[in-house]
């Protein structure tokens, strides 16, 4: 397994000043973020969902299709373990895992820490998996280039329009687990308008995480 590295938020906090809009701070360090992985030609995506979603099942399914093509980084959010990222080093690439503590999401604060714990002059693509939270994560741009919104129809029909703000401002909606569709009841066409409803222009793949149905697509709609 790769060598795994760990980042505590409470470590790694951000002196704000009364009055300072912390959204504002948020997105001043998003876009220093986004200028020195694009300095380096680090490609990074924002992968967001709740728990139980399939995010980290499909950051496996996309290091295993893409390991040979490009060098890998993965940042694993969560609140106090190193289980998934654990999961993630398995296959040989390098992995920092981002304990939040009491946070819903991550910030750009937080994985500018994490930027530090690597050689960007290795990686090529970047993954970061965010906290399992549909609703904070939105708010917290984090500096990478794509944003992938996962959600499951083990979620139930009404997942998409309860939450749009989640996919306003991503550029890809994954809609996972789509074997239970049947058992649960639920129309992955439907959830498919739902998105566009939302944003007319999203780029939309439906999935099954575990047997990797769909991932190729995904790989493309990432434009990997």
């Amino acid at each position: 397994m790769a060598n795994l590295k760990k980042v505590k938020a409470e470590e790694e906090t951000v002196e704000i000043e009364p009055g300072m809009n912390i959204l504002k701070v948020n997105e001043k360090l998003a876009l220093k973020n986004r200028e020195l992985l694009r300095k380096h030609n680090v490609k990074a995506i924002d992968v967001m969902g709740s728990i139980g979603a399939g995010k980290t099942s499909l950051i496996e399914k996309l290091v295993q299709a893409l390991k040979k093509k490009y060098r890998i980084a993965v940042f694993k959010g969560d609140l106090t373990t190193t289980i998934d990222a654990e999961r993630i080093g398995r296959y040989g690439v390098e992995v920092v895992a981002i304990n939040t503590g009491r946070e819903c999401h991550l910030d750009a604060n937080m994985v500018a820490k994490a930027v530090e714990r690597i050689n960007l002059e290795e990686v090529d693509l970047l993954f970061i998996e965010n906290v399992g939270n549909l609703i904070c994560p939105a708010e917290f741009p984090l500096g990478t280039e794509k944003r992938v919104v996962v959600v499951s129809v083990t979620e139930g029909p009404y997942m998409v329009v309860k939450h749009p703000y989640s996919f306003m401002d991503a550029d890809v909606a994954v809609i996972n687990k789509k074997d239970l569709a049947s058992v649960m009841k639920v129309d992955t066409n439907k959830l498919c308008i739902d998105v566009k409803e939302i944003k007319p222009d999203m780029k939309i793949v439906v999935t099954n995480a575990l047997n990797g149905e769909g991932v190729e697509e995904l790989v493309d709609a990432l434009e990997l």
